[in-house]
């Protein structure tokens, strides 16, 4: 299926937000603290923009903003800089020395 639907949007902003709390608690490789606070900070972003989209009924934009969101959060999981232990969340499941 080619479109967006409530229900993919639904579930991708259901993930998104999730992963975004897991990050957000998550322990933080020392030294990182401000490269961190960059990616929950634009993560933070696109998820109210993905909102904004929402609302306007820009499902396709909506869907692209989370992606994009998720995508932040998963390059931090990826290089270390929070440590998180969800495959289901993060295309990284990690531990790493903090």
């Amino acid at each position: 299926m080619n479109t967006v639907s409530e229900a993919k949007l639904a579930k991708y902003f259901l993930v998104t937000e999730k992963a975004l709390a897991v990050a957000k608690k998550a322990p933080v490789k020392k030294g990182h603290e401000q490269n961190v606070a960059i990616i929950i900070d634009m993560v933070e972003r696109y998820v109210s923009d993905a909102h904004h989209f929402e609302k306007t009924e820009d499902k396709v934009l909506a869907f692209a903003a989370l992606n994009y969101a998720h995508g932040w959060l998963d390059c931090g999981a990826r290089l270390g800089l929070f440590v998180v232990q969800d495959s289901a969340l993060f295309t990284a499941d990690n531990t790493a020395d903090n």
